[in-house]
């Protein structure tokens, strides 16, 4: 329990700083009783006054407030284990203060800061009994940036809108680099995580620790003057009679507020998203096998969920070393139950584990794909988990969800706490942000939330944007939780629309992108066309990283980014440009290394060429939207 100790209302200021007393927040209230706090880096401002409050329906929580205690600055230290992340073993330390605040009514909340060397984060805490059955309408914190400040944001999709009212599912595309208070369109906000440049410093904004007693958040729409509000959701993002809004039931924290802050290396090597979620559950280890997936709706589409076309996939998978198949859409109607237990056994005797693809369904959106409301409760929900566990399935793919209001997130809860029941894997997709998930629920391998290469294969504008794109997600989306792209599509895309990337840039996304199942966009028939010393480094790519370095990159521009594996460093690099780019590296910082092997374009469009590189300063000339692949060892 923390002690706080008890001041009146003064114009005092009170800070927390970092363990290296690199970060500053400091926090104060003004004659109002109005609450705001600021973020200095080096002495730099970072964030600037900028404010703190929560409206109840019960009670104006935004002024009239009196810091009535505040703790002394205490340590603290966590350490843990993922196995669908940037990094293995994890470790956390910040110090943090917490502050009460109270109105004349004595009706408050509680602040919790805690400051590390890579960020600051905080939380409101209600407490008490008078905090039973209390709404939150409107939570009035915000994010003052300076003017001259940089963004990369994706805006939130209008409620119910797109393919069969299925949006918002964090799927748009970025605005690279825009300046700070520019408008969001088409009124609705911005999603997390929020990349922000303040002139060499870099800070990522989301949220995490999201328990399903708070509806996911977003900025909204408007930032005068560069400052950034917490926005809700649309009223219509729910499900069917659920509620929108944060409601006690009893003490309860909001998410924490996530501001990453540093040099881009900070971003891409920071596990803060992570570090402040809860504590993992409890799952049987022999469950928690991350891996590589065949899939065949990425090439073929919906009428070859077939049982022939995914038998081949089995095969397939089994011939790349690949632990999974996924099976998509309306598998139940075209091969049905008993023939799909069929192909788990057939899977299992080549040691492919399937995963199964199922709607999320209801009356949110429009889509007809089965097995449809299999998971709207509790019952029905465990009656499917338990027959297909039975017949052999390791994890299912959940899709079409309806949004960010509090029922929305206490549904895919739900499903993940009677996933983890029996023992099964979970990928969700059409979705939210995981905002930390991963973690409390480590049997959630990968969340989709991104435009990813789906979308490559429906529309040549996807397509002639997907290297700038792609050079984005490691500073963003997945900058803490897996991402579903679907990457690497080595051969060709099987529709209308012709590829811009290189077969070195495709390959280059199978280390750069962090997913705890990575469902690959390549076929069979592809895989063919590709170099056996190619297949083979597929064969024997790790399934987890131990640890990861930031090399170089700017987002929307390149991206270099090393992931280390046992004793061994898979470096990879792409081009988000449609130029041809001079690359140099210095490999002299990978200690221990006595070999390094580059995987690369070849001279000829489509091809690759492979050779080895000295350990030192090396210059690598990148084809136009292209990439390579160091292996050290």
């Amino acid at each position: 329990m923390i002690a706080l100790a008890c001041t009146s209302r003064t114009s005092t200021e009170y800070a927390v700083s970092s363990p290296g007393n690199r970060l500053r927040v400091t926090i104060w209230e003004d004659t109002i009783g109005a609450l705001w706090y600021s973020v200095t880096r080096d002495g730099q401002t970072i964030i600037a006054h900028s404010s703190l409050g929560i409206i109840q329906e019960e009670a104006d929580l935004s002024s009239g407030l009196t810091i009535v205690g505040v703790s002394s600055t205490e340590k603290v230290v966590d350490t843990y284990e993922t196995l669908n992340a940037k990094r293995r073993l994890n470790r956390y330390s910040a110090n943090q203060r917490v502050f009460r605040l109270r109105n004349a009514d004595d009706k408050g909340f509680d602040l919790v800061f805690q400051v590390s060397d890579d960020g600051i984060a905080f939380r409101y805490h209600f407490i008490g009994p008078d905090n039973q059955g209390i709404i939150i309408k409107e939570e009035l914190t915000s994010f003052r940036l300076p003017i001259t400040a940089k963004a990369w944001l994706q805006p939130v999709a209008p409620a119910k809108s797109g393919w069969e009212q299925t949006n918002p599912s964090y799927e748009e595309h970025y605005e690279q680099g825009i300046p700070v208070g520019t408008p969001e369109s088409t009124n609705t906000g911005w999603i997390y995580p929020a990349l922000f440049q303040v002139d060499s410093t870099w800070l990522l904004l989301t949220e995490s620790g999201l328990d399903g007693r708070y509806c996911a958040t977003r900025l909204r729409p408007e930032s005068p003057d560069g400052e950034y509000r917490i926005g809700f959701p649309d009223p219509k993002e729910v499900m069917p009679s659920g509620g929108l809004l944060p409601v006690s039931d009893g003490p309860f924290y909001s998410p924490w507020r996530v501001l990453t802050i540093g040099s881009l290396a900070t971003i891409v090597e920071s596990t803060l998203g992570l570090d402040l979620a809860e504590k993992a559950i409890v799952i049987d280890e022999d469950v928690l096998k991350p891996g590589k997936s065949a899939w065949s709706w990425i090439n073929s589409k919906d009428d070859f969920i077939v049982y022939e076309e995914q038998k081949k996939y089995i095969d397939f998978a089994a011939d790349m070393n690949w632990q999974y198949c996924l099976i998509d859409v309306n598998w139940d109607r075209n091969i049905g139950y008993e023939k799909i237990k069929e192909l788990a056994d057939y899977a299992a005797t080549k040691n492919v584990g399937l995963l199964l693809w199922y709607n999320s369904a209801g009356s949110w959106n429009t889509v007809n794909y089965t097995p449809k409301d299999k998971f709207l409760t509790s019952e029905s929900r465990n009656e499917e988990f338990k027959r297909i566990k039975a017949m052999g399935i390791k994890g299912v793919k959940i899709d079409f969800f309806g949004g960010d209001g509090k029922s929305v997130i206490q549904y895919y809860i739900a499903i993940l706490e009677d996933a983890a029941k029996h023992g099964l894997l979970v990928n969700f997709h059409g979705a939210t942000l995981p905002r930390g998930w991963s973690r409390t629920y480590p049997h959630l391998m990968t969340v989709e939330a991104v435009r990813g290469f789906e979308m490559v294969t429906f529309g040549q504008e996807d397509a002639d944007k997907q290297a700038s794109h792609a050079t984005i997600l490691p500073f963003t989306r997945n900058a803490f939780d897996p991402m579903d792209f679907t990457p690497m599509n080595l051969h060709k895309i099987y529709t209308h629309v012709k590829r811009r990337t290189t077969p070195a840039f495709e390959l280059a996304t199978s280390v750069l992108f962090l997913s705890g199942i990575q469902h690959y966009a390549e076929s069979p028939e592809g895989m063919e066309h590709i170099p056996e010393n190619i297949q083979d480094f597929l064969r024997a790519l790790p399934n987890s990283w131990d640890d990861v370095r930031f090399v170089s990159g700017f987002p929307g521009k390149d991206v270099v980014i090393a992931r280390r594996a046992d004793n061994r460093w898979y470096i990879a690099g792409i081009n988000g440009e449609a130029k041809e780019k001079e690359m140099t590296i210095d490999l002299r910082q990978f200690d221990g290394m006595i070999k390094a092997k580059l995987l690369t374009d070849g001279q000829e469009f489509g091809t690759f060429s492979q050779s080895i590189v000295p350990l030192a300063e090396t210059t690598l000339n990148l084809k136009p939207n292209g990439g390579f692949i160091m292996v050290l060892e």
